[in-house]
């Protein structure tokens, strides 16, 4: 505002002072300005772009080929399974940020999981084990639809649980190459676990290689040299392979 004072007799003149701050006036939004593209590289996305005929299903988040309405079809080239089933776990949680934060664990399916891989061993147990296989293959076909955004390591740990229980369920049904076909799947996935070179020793013993057998212990004892269960059996192998003057000695 504007006020006078008077600088001497006779003297006086006016200015004006600011006393506040001034007042804004109308504020723009702010536009986010995106570099050109590089024409080389926009190039040789429009070269590799094939456009692909498909159809949304209207029931629900999904997408299917347009010819043959599937979501994996051989005959078009085209698979929506993985893109459907995340669609599908994204949809069914609406309060679910996107991507979710990766220690968001899905306790309905951890639930599956762990139900489905106690009724194989229930089963087991019984000695019906043709049945605790299909139990146990269940189970592993639900542990590995873990949305992509969960930790590696808990499907790592539940598949190479189940895969190792069916290993032993395919040697009691005296089925020793499956056995031992999952017990190198357990050894992939979780190498430094002792479980799985004890199966696979099993599996080996089953089809008589001894050899081969003693030598997947020692690579189990290598990773853990106090387990027990892999020192007993190395042992039993240890004796199974003793020729028989040896064992005339000991005896």
């Amino acid at each position: 505002m504007s006020h006078q004072h008077t600088h001497g007799p006779g003297e006086s003149h006016s200015h004006s002072h600011s006393h506040g701050p001034p007042q804004p006036g109308p504020q723009q939004p702010q536009q986010m300005v995106l570099p050109p593209p590089d024409p080389a590289l926009q190039a040789m996305i429009e070269a590799d772009f094939r456009p692909v005929p498909l159809i949304v299903n209207p029931e629900g988040p999904a997408v299917f080929c347009e010819a043959h309405k599937l979501d994996k079809c051989e005959e078009c080239g085209q698979d929506y399974v993985n893109l459907n089933r995340l669609a599908k776990i994204l949809a069914s949680n609406p309060n679910l940020a996107a991507p979710p934060p990766a220690n968001v664990v899905s306790r309905n399916l951890s639930q599956a999981v762990n139900n489905t891989k106690e009724e194989g061993n229930n089963l087991y147990k019984q000695k019906k084990h043709p049945l605790a296989i299909a139990r146990y293959t269940m189970a592993a076909s639900i542990a590995v639809q873990r949305p992509p955004w969960e930790t590696n390591q808990l499907m790592r740990e539940e598949l190479s649980t189940i895969i190792s229980n069916r290993s032993a369920a395919y040697c009691e049904a005296q089925d020793f190459i499956s056995a031992l076909v999952d017990a190198e799947t357990v050894i992939a996935v979780r190498r430094n676990w002792s479980k799985g070179h004890f199966r696979k020793a099993k599996a080996l013993v089953g089809m008589g290689k001894l050899e081969d057998a003693r030598e997947a212990l020692q690579l189990g004892l290598a990773f853990e040299p106090n387990n027990a269960e892999l020192s007993a059996f190395y042992s039993e192998i240890e004796k199974m392979t003793e020729s028989p003057s040896e064992k005339k000695e000991e005896s």
